[in-house]
């Protein structure tokens, strides 16, 4: 009797050990290409923002008045100072804007306010970073470092010369993993969120 038990605990054993095997996450299949970290324009997109007058060039001076006139929209209270729900609201639409690029605002002194130098840090010193020749301007060339794409570059998603608003099955046989614009049925097979 007391084999029976034996040998039952070692079937049951062995049917927990030999479930369904799990595919490995993407990172560690070997043929995966790998992910492109800068698919939201990586920094430069920070940066390029900031461009008032769209040609390609973010000066010293865009920056700043792009900077001062979104903090000023930022402080509801007109007090100069963010405070934590202030914060919140930045952070959850940098979020949701730039997903794993988001580079959130934090009082930093702990004081309980984000003032204009705390809120514009990091995208001065990324300024002054890129801005090799430091002439006070970033050039298509120096924002290319930092993820921007080149000048005349296709679009993410689209190919060089392919119109916009292209209707048809994706050129890449059916494998194109972006969902289509409101809809979100979760990440495709095998793949993490």
């Amino acid at each position: 009797m007391r084999a029976t038990y034996f040998i039952l605990a070692g079937v049951l054993l062995l049917a927990a050990c030999s479930g369904s095997r799990r595919e490995p996450p993407p990172w560690l299949r070997p043929t995966e290409k790998p992910r492109d970290e800068n698919y939201h324009g990586g920094n430069a997109a920070m940066l390029l923002r900031y461009d008032a007058n769209h040609d390609g060039t973010v000066t010293r001076d865009e920056l700043i008045r792009g900077l001062k006139a979104e903090f000023a929209a930022h402080d509801t209270h007109h007090n100069a100072c963010l405070d934590a729900e202030e914060a919140a609201k930045i952070n959850e639409a940098r979020v949701d804007a730039d997903q794993s690029t988001a580079t959130p605002v934090v009082d930093w002194n702990q004081d309980g306010c984000i003032d204009y130098t705390e809120f514009s840090a990091a995208p001065y010193s990324l300024f002054d970073q890129l801005d090799a020749d430091k002439d006070g301007k970033l050039t298509p060339k120096e924002l290319q470092r930092a993820g921007a794409k080149p000048p005349g570059a296709a679009p993410e998603g689209r190919e060089e010369g392919e119109p916009r608003g292209r209707r048809g099955p994706p050129r890449d046989g059916g494998q194109n993993k972006i969902p289509p614009l409101g809809r979100d049925d979760g990440p495709p097979p095998g793949e993490l969120r």
